[in-house]
């Protein structure tokens, strides 16, 4: 068992705004904060949390206690692992009664980026790389850059060291391929050390200096990385984001470095994903305006519209800086054009125009019925917003599209844009194993020998609907228009997802059957066999097929 002392002291390091917030998207009200309770439906928040008592209360259902109690509700975990998630994400080492259960943190990512920082002082052609992108010594140092050498010598490192390749493998330094053999997941590549906010160390990103094919990679989802929750260098940029209530979001970690370099240390980056409503909760800390410094090509606009569209219908006041030309804000602080890019920092074109501008230039406004898409795309856009905005922006849209603002009705209507689903906690991963589905439809068939619709607890029908391809089902396509719920990644990611989920249903089935009376003594252990066969054989890693 945990020490109560060793829980205290976790709880002490915790607090509530930040570990709540970093599921769900809290907004100021007076000394504490309110949402809409993700333990049941609601339109008007009345979920509560106090900073001060570093509790949660929600006055619709009743939920409530510490950071604790939270987690364990949210993931549906027990008491010990929804403390152990914790320390793990606050680098916190936990103390066992039974010494023979004592888990001393082996701070396994800490020293391997000790190891990968003093292997790039010895690579010359990884130290001219950065010397050439225009990196100081002193930035170096500052974000921990080091390099990660050949799959073989990361192995070896953590033999020697006796690091266990369970939390190796756990924490995403190291990977196991289908014949059982070890890989390391960085191999001959630049590392920049990705942190929580409360600055322990959770994952890597990696850029090849070797011609890889895929130039960055990041380390693989785990307990304690999830990149679609966490801003590369937010540990760093916290002080300046409060401080100045504004945050810079770039595309690139090199990007970071160099604005921190330059004096604007409110600059942060996206892991390699684009902006999503998961990285709400962190951006609305402090309560900064957002500035999105992409690139000009047609992959940064499309990433900078969907960003401003996401941003303008959850409040976020900022706008949206285009780098042209292929300069990227790294670039003009090599190039010493930091007076040109301080002036395109305060000129942002704000959201709400940027969406409407990028929306109507996807359409030939010579053609009278592409100029009735393109209204009626942005009457849509306007319903998401306020009463006030909507009127604002009423203008603005006639004249892009040289028409008269009284041909633009919003009216009372209700919004028609589509929403959200309304989904508990405990509906996510399935959600995200259907919208899997749907966007890699190729997988399918390959899928239906080890789970069916029998097998999801809440979604089965939805599955179904899938598997038919019936997208125009209302629920399908809500589903896909929701950034809140995130895809599988890779072969390999869908295939642990669908591990730990058969792992969790089949020890539900042996459970069942081992309480079961009305069943025969030989079919029952028949039974038991069977399950315990097949969740023996998928904690080995293995697939195994329904019959």
């Amino acid at each position: 068992m945990i020490t109560q002392d060793s829980i205290e002291a976790l709880k002490a390091r915790l607090d509530i705004v930040d570990v709540v917030g970093s599921y769900i998207e809290l907004k100021r009200a007076g000394s504490s904060f309110k949402a809409p309770c993700p333990f049941h439906d609601e339109k008007s928040p009345s979920f509560t949390v106090n900073p001060s008592r570093q509790k949660y209360h929600c006055f619709g259902c009743g939920a409530g206690g510490d950071s604790i109690n939270f987690v364990m509700e949210y993931e549906k975990l027990s008491y010990p692992e929804a403390i152990e998630k914790l320390a793990a994400s606050a680098n916190f080492t936990l103390h066992y009664t039974d010494n023979a259960q004592q888990k001393k943190r082996s701070n396994l990512l800490e020293t391997l980026n000790d190891w990968y920082q003093k292997l790039l002082e010895e690579k010359r052609d990884a130290m001219a790389y950065l010397h050439e992108r225009g990196i100081f010594a002193s930035s170096i140092e500052r974000f921990g850059i080091g390099y990660a050498p050949t799959s073989p010598e990361t192995l070896r490192f953590l033999e020697q060291r006796k690091l266990p390749t369970a939390e190796a493998i756990e924490q995403g330094a190291i990977g196991r391929g289908e014949e059982g053999r070890l890989f390391a997941r960085f191999i001959e590549r630049i590392t920049f050390p990705i942190h929580s906010t409360s600055g322990a160390i959770v994952g890597f990103g990696g850029r090849t200096i070797t011609g890889h094919q895929a130039k960055y990679v990041n380390s693989s989802q785990s307990a304690i990385f999830n990149k679609s929750r966490l801003l590369y260098a937010y540990h760093l940029a916290r002080e300046a984001i409060y401080r100045r209530r504004e945050i810079i979001v770039t595309e690139g970690y090199l990007d970071v470095v160099m604005l921190h370099q330059a004096g604007f240390t409110h600059a942060v980056a996206t892991l390699g994903t684009a902006l999503t409503a998961e990285h709400l909760p962190l951006l609305r800390k402090g309560e900064p305006k957002i500035f999105l410094a992409y690139d000009g090509d047609k992959a940064g606009r499309a990433a900078a519209f969907k960003a401003s569209k996401l941003l303008s219908m959850s409040g976020f006041d900022g706008g949206v800086i285009l780098f042209e030309g292929g300069l990227d804000p790294a670039d003009m602080i090599k190039n010493g054009q930091i007076e040109a890019l301080n002036a395109l920092l305060h000129r942002p074109i704000p959201f709400i125009e940027f969406v409407i501008t990028e929306s109507i230039s996807a359409y030939d406004l010579q053609d009278p019925k592409a100029k009735e898409t393109a209204l009626h795309e942005n009457i849509a856009f306007l319903k998401t917003l306020s009463p006030l905005l909507q009127e604002e922006y009423r203008p603005f849209i006639a004249s892009k599209l040289g028409i008269s603002p009284s041909l633009i009705q919003v009216g009372r209507v209700k919004n028609t844009a589509a929403q959200p689903i309304n989904f508990s906690h405990h509906d996510i991963w399935e959600l995200s194993f259907i919208k899997t589905l749907l966007e890699r439809p190729s997988i399918t068939d390959s899928l239906l020998d080890f789970i069916d619709g029998s097998l999801l607890q809440y979604h089965g029908s939805e599955f179904e609907a899938a598997l038919r391809g019936d997208l125009k089902d209302p629920r399908l396509s809500a589903l896909m228009m929701d950034d809140r719920i995130r895809t599988f990644e890779g072969d390999e990611g869908l295939k642990q997802e669908l591990i730990t989920f058969l792992t969790a249903h089949y020890n539900r089935e042996l459970k069942k059957v081992t309480t079961q009376n009305t069943v025969s003594f030989d079919q029952k252990s028949y039974l038991i066999r069977q399950f315990r066969d097949k969740i023996e054989r998928l904690k080995k890693g293995e697939l195994v097929p329904l019959t």
